[in-house]
């Protein structure tokens, strides 16, 4: 009993964890196919505005100003500009990218917070590392094809935009030492809502139809589940667990890839993906058994 009750918080993180990767595979392809009737930035600023008000809604009335309290206003700002960042070059980039393929190169993202811990934080990376680092760009490559359709400029901003998040996730991991993680959901929310709201002047227009709100609504409301997932996730499930089930999002994103464009990757796209997959999930496995190691000793 005492076994099955210890086993019951990892299952449930790693549930929530799976359901989040899910909506962020429908957000993806919603992104997709609002992208011919209205402005990305639009899209961006209807994502953010949805997950700062829903976001008060919900924890404000239970956290009271304890939601508000925070030891590092500056650090807070400059989360929230890079996720805003992060989500306006993912928009774009998935316009032109097939969802699937998109969501594999974000997938290397914890290979490059390995590369920019080595070179910016002096970090020592074993040699096994450097290779799974390189293995995972070898599958983007892969996935990208150079030379192929899907290479250009559109595969260069997903590329900067992995750069990108991986940087927001070393902050991420910084300010968790002293920031309660709800606190920093919400002032994401509007940091990104409030950002994106200055631009909103140079790039307005109307939503065209009923069909356009209602992708908008599902964009929004699929970022805020999702991330609220992740909060619940990481709060009940140790992160070396919860890692290798991030990658069920390729899974999810073929998936929908397949069901709303008729989209298959080929043998070489699909030999890219598993490279990336392995490399990655190795490297997660190699940092749990470094924390066991360190903890033992």
């Amino acid at each position: 009993m005492a076994g099955h009750a210890d086993r019951s918080p990892a299952l449930l993180g790693i549930v929530c964890l799976v359901a989040a990767t899910a909506c962020f595979a429908v957000l993806d392809t919603s992104v997709k196919l609002v992208s011919a009737f209205i402005s990305v930035l639009v899209a961006v600023w209807f994502r953010y505005v949805f997950q700062a008000v829903a976001v008060t809604v919900f924890l404000l009335p239970l956290r009271g100003r304890a939601l508000l309290q925070t030891r590092q206003p500056r650090l807070q700002l400059l989360r929230g500009a890079l996720l805003l960042t992060v989500s306006v070059l993912s928009f774009v980039a998935v316009q032109f990218m097939p969802v699937g393929e998109f969501t594999a190169i974000v997938m290397t993202t914890p290979l490059v917070v390995t590369l920019l811990a080595a070179v910016f934080l002096k970090e020592q990376v074993p040699p096994l590392r450097w290779v799974l680092v390189a293995g995972g760009f070898a599958g983007a490559l892969m996935v990208v094809r150079p030379g192929g359709a899907v290479v250009g400029w559109a595969s260069l901003l997903a590329l900067l935009m992995v750069f990108t998040y991986a940087g927001f996730q070393i902050l991420t991991s910084r300010m968790a030492r002293t920031e309660d993680p709800l606190t920093t959901h919400f002032y994401t929310g509007w940091v990104g809502a409030l950002l994106s709201t200055a631009l909103l002047p140079l790039v307005w227009q109307a939503v065209p139809d009923a069909r356009t709100f209602a992708l908008l609504c599902l964009i929004g409301l699929m970022g805020t589940v999702g991330h609220f997932l992740l909060i619940l996730a990481f709060s009940r499930t140790q992160a070396s667990t919860l890692t290798p089930y991030l990658y069920a999002q390729i899974g999810f994103a073929m998936l929908c890839g397949w069901l709303v464009f008729d989209h298959v990757p080929g043998m070489l796209e699909l030999a890219g993906i598993a490279l990336i997959v392995v490399c990655g999930a190795t490297a997660s496995w190699l940092t749990v058994r470094e924390h066991r190691l360190s903890a033992a000793a």
